[in-house]
């Protein structure tokens, strides 16, 4: 195999948008480890990777404890990624300071301290990058979950998003919500503090249309017009064209200063609507911890 120069991660069941979004970029993975697609090109930035590993290094390693003595001699903290050998990579785990993934308590910004990714790819044979996309284990963003207030678990993709951004709506901020029954993001939005205006044909969820910070809009996401807020969010089941076209809408009329939208795709993975999201200036599409077939537009104006 040649050298390897990146690696990137894809979220479990989705390898196959990762490696046509790899072909378009003019990557061809030289092999496949489980979901890590390993490659002999340098790293780039794609959508549907959840973890991309920036520095891999491939070490021969004739013991247990030579893997774990290489891994501590480059810095402390690694995350496994165990596609084989899983008991060889236990009892090399146990020979390293303990990873201790906790969920995050939302909001908290991400862990700060560097992580890297390890694998063996031959019980003789390790890759680890100590310098990676993702803070967390394997792109696995987790929080602590409010079982009691949402209505659905859609919160935590926006949750997730606003982590990302690495900024949220605060007390007094104006955000709308597209699509918004039966008002996960809107809930989300609203335990914030900000005023939020929740734009649905269908009725919210009762305990979260009445909250004192929440307004109820019956209308369609497509059908009204851009105006002034802080924060457009959008989960609202739509073609990604129709989509594109109405955030293009709300950011040429200059009426919001950040866009969170989830891109959904039905049957094959729309790569071109992707990347005309991904071609506006400020704006970034991921696949979140928390997407199913669907991508995470994140804009903010500069």
């Amino acid at each position: 195999m040649p050298v390897i120069r990146s690696a990137y991660l894809a979220a479990e069941g989705f390898e196959k948008p990762l490696a046509e979004e790899l072909f378009r970029r003019g990557v061809i993975p030289a092999g496949w480890h489980g979901r890590l697609a390993l490659s002999s090109s340098a790293p780039i930035d794609v959508a549907w990777a959840e973890d991309v590993w920036l520095e891999p290094k491939d070490i021969p390693v004739s013991s247990i404890k030579t893997a774990a003595d290489e891994l501590r001699s480059i810095q402390r903290n690694w995350g496994a990624y165990a596609a084989r050998h899983h008991r060889r990579m236990v009892l090399i785990a146990d020979r390293l300071p303990p990873m201790r993934a906790r969920p995050l308590v939302f909001p908290q910004s991400p862990p700060a301290s560097h992580l890297g990714g390890w694998t063996l790819l031959a019980p003789d044979r390790m890759l680890a990058s100590a310098r990676k996309s993702s803070p967390f284990v394997n792109g696995a963003c987790q929080f602590v979950e409010d079982r009691t207030g949402p209505p659905s678990r859609a919160y935590l993709k926006l949750w997730e998003a606003l982590t990302r951004l690495g900024k949220w709506p605060v007390p007094g901020q104006r955000c709308i919500d597209l699509g918004a029954s039966p008002g996960g993001w809107t809930w989300a939005l609203a335990s914030l503090g900000a005023e939020v205006t929740a734009v649905d044909k269908a009725r919210l969820d009762p305990r979260i249309a009445g909250l004192p910070n929440v307004r109820q809009r019956p209308a369609s996401a497509f059908g009204i017009k851009p105006e002034p807020v802080d924060w457009l969010c959008s989960d609202v089941i739509a073609y990604p064209n129709r989509l594109f076209d109405l955030v293009r809408r709300w950011i040429d009329a200059g009426a919001t200063r950040h866009i969170i939208c989830t891109v959904k795709f039905q049957g094959d993975t729309d790569h071109d609507a992707a990347e005309a999201f991904a071609a506006i200036p400020g704006g970034r599409v991921v696949h979140l911890f928390h997407n199913k077939h669907e991508l995470t537009f994140l804009w903010a104006a500069c």
